[in-house]
């Protein structure tokens, strides 16, 4: 069992003192806010209740006009647009968002996803091929193309001229693109850096509103596509994303696309209230299955179709494919961690690296991330085909695995990616050296303590504290997400109240008392195989937890979601 370190966050509490005085809400929302940088009554105000006409303006984004006047000339030329978009989440939904944006005011438009297999990510000679043969003219591309110097030079050598709006770092040239969208540019003044794909292509479709005088309506239509990409793209809820992500979700709950309305159904989560989470493991899976299983035609199709019936339809085959996209990572996690556990040396490496020739090139990133989930190790999990392997790599806080693959790259044919996640190709008889140096890089940059993972906690909280009236304030902290976590409690020398219990296959149920006579239930997710049952009754012990909302044979109750226990 991984032994987990608790850190508790600073805070300024004479800040929050402050904030308090103006606010006069309960004085530890108000530390929270100022661990968020909220400090005086406007900025939580702001947080509180973002606003729509705090949206930046489109064209402070560097080529904005240039691109907007490109589309406007092939609006009035008839000439043929392509939209071209990667094949996750992001890319999928970018695409379905300017598709139904665009065939509102311009019939002449078809769209392109990459195959993952065949083509692989982002620009790719067989799409340019493809779009020269169908005479498309221009060809806008969102959440890729930012790096496609070579591919965008042969779509103009065939006289295709091409918009990008991208979201990634650019390289030290860009392509020479009608237009280079994205807010990472170094000489690009758009305030706000972060946002993704899907919101690089709705600032697009702002603009075009505003020069078209279109209502904003039109594209504020479609703002629930840009909380999914939020969401599954894991960019930080912050500023301009906080408030796409507010309304967004809001249309998500309220009056969703058809297609959106469809996923949540096979979801089984028609009638529930979404946040972000139930978008990054519920509706964000089944949007990507087709893509790491087969063709992420399949997303768009359901995301872009405007009938209930069809739409339900569609999204009923994706609700198949991620059944048999979960089947396929359950089996190889199953495999991966069956090799490990005959790993008897593996307590003395710092690092894992897996591979067989069986398993699935969609799904080696998500068993890469359930590996470091269980293991805490810097991950790499290959899939092999012919002499080429192709891997996906996760990492752990303080190891940067880029940095770690890029340490191998004698042995490399390609790779890519930032600190916490990566992909890497290599030919099969390199892959024992390669596993080796990788592993030789670790040993020099990673300490005992960092194979230790940490959980961040923001407050100490008596249980007293629990209740409808808190979580209520506290709910209105979310859109949760990166930099604006879902707060984590700790709570001491608690004890079992009677009921504490092993429910389901691996959970505790826990029924819990403090020592004023405070009472709270909750619910350990998998706790069940790392704490014995009858040390909980008979020892007192701490907690970390989430506060929840429970929603049970129609009653509602607050409840608590553990994470960790310690012993007292």
């Amino acid at each position: 069992m991984l032994i987990k370190k608790w850190r508790l966050k600073d805070v300024d509490n004479s800040k929050a003192e402050t904030l308090n005085k103006s606010l006069k809400i309960n004085p530890l929302i108000c530390q929270l806010l100022v661990q968020r940088g909220i400090y005086n009554f406007e900025e939580a105000k702001n947080f509180f209740r973002p606003d729509i006409a705090d949206l930046h303006n489109p064209f402070l984004m560097k080529d904005m006009d240039l691109a907007v006047k490109r589309i406007i000339e092939a609006i009035e030329k008839n000439q043929k647009i392509m939209i071209y978009g990667d094949y996750d989440v992001d890319g999928t939904t970018s695409v379905s968002l300017l598709y139904l944006f665009l065939s509102k005011i311009h019939s002449n438009l078809e769209y392109y996803i990459p195959d993952r297999y065949l083509e692989g990510y982002g620009i790719s000679f067989v799409g340019i091929d493809y779009a020269s043969s169908q005479k498309i003219e221009l060809i806008i591309a969102l959440d890729c193309g930012v790096t496609a110097i070579d591919q965008i030079s042969y779509a103009k050598e065939r006289h295709i001229d091409f918009i990008i709006c991208d979201h990634h770092l650019p390289g030290d040239a860009l392509p020479e693109a009608v237009a280079v969208l994205d807010p990472k540019r170094n000489d690009c003044p758009y305030p706000f850096k972060e946002l993704s794909g899907c919101g690089v292509g709705f600032k697009l479709c702002s603009a075009l509103s505003e020069r078209l005088d279109i209502p904003k309506e039109h594209y504020l239509d479609f703002i629930d596509l840009v909380a999914v990409s939020i969401a599954s793209d894991i960019v930080p809820i912050v500023g301009e994303n906080r408030i796409l992500a507010y309304y967004g979700l809001k249309k998500l709950n309220e009056a969703p696309i058809p297609g959106l309305y469809a996923i949540k159904t096979f979801s089984g989560l028609k009638d529930k209230n979404l946040q972000i989470s139930d978008v990054v493991f519920s509706l964000g899976p089944r949007i990507n299955a087709p893509g790491r299983m087969a063709h992420a035609k399949a997303s768009v199709e359901v995301l872009i179709s405007e009938s209930n019936s069809l739409s339900s339809k569609l999204a009923e085959i994706l609700n198949e494919i991620n059944s048999e996209r979960r089947s396929t990572d359950e089996l190889m996690t199953g495999e991966a961690i069956g090799e490990l556990d005959l790993n008897l040396n593996l307590q003395n490496q710092k690092t894992i690296v897996l591979s067989s020739p069986q398993w699935h090139k969609g799904v080696i990133g998500i068993v890469a991330s359930r590996i470091v989930e269980k293991y805490y190790r810097p991950t790499i999990i290959f899939s092999e085909k012919e002499e080429i392997m192709t891997g996906s790599a996760r990492s752990i806080k303080g190891f940067s695995i880029y940095q770690g693959i890029k340490a191998c790259s004698s042995l490399v044919k390609q790779f890519g990616g930032h600190d916490f996640a990566a992909g890497v190709s290599i030919h099969k008889d390199q892959f024992d050296e390669f596993k080796k140096q990788f592993e030789d890089y670790a040993q020099q940059m990673i300490t005992d303590e960092m194979l230790q993972p940490e959980i961040e906690i923001d407050l100490e909280l008596p249980l007293a504290e629990v209740n409808q009236k808190f979580y209520n304030v506290l709910s209105q902290i979310g859109p949760f997400g990166p930099q604006n976590m879902l707060p984590m409690f700790v709570s001491k020398n608690l004890r079992d109240s009677g009921g504490t219990r092993k429910v389901g296959s691996n959970h505790i149920r826990f029924e819990l008392r403090d020592e004023n006579g405070n009472r709270v239930n909750g619910i350990g997710f998998g706790l069940a195989s790392q704490f014995d049952i009858e040390e909980l009754k008979q020892k007192p012990f701490d907690i970390c937890y989430h506060i929840q909302e429970n929603h049970f044979r129609n009653q509602v109750h607050i409840d608590l979601l553990v994470k960790d226990i310690k012993f007292a």
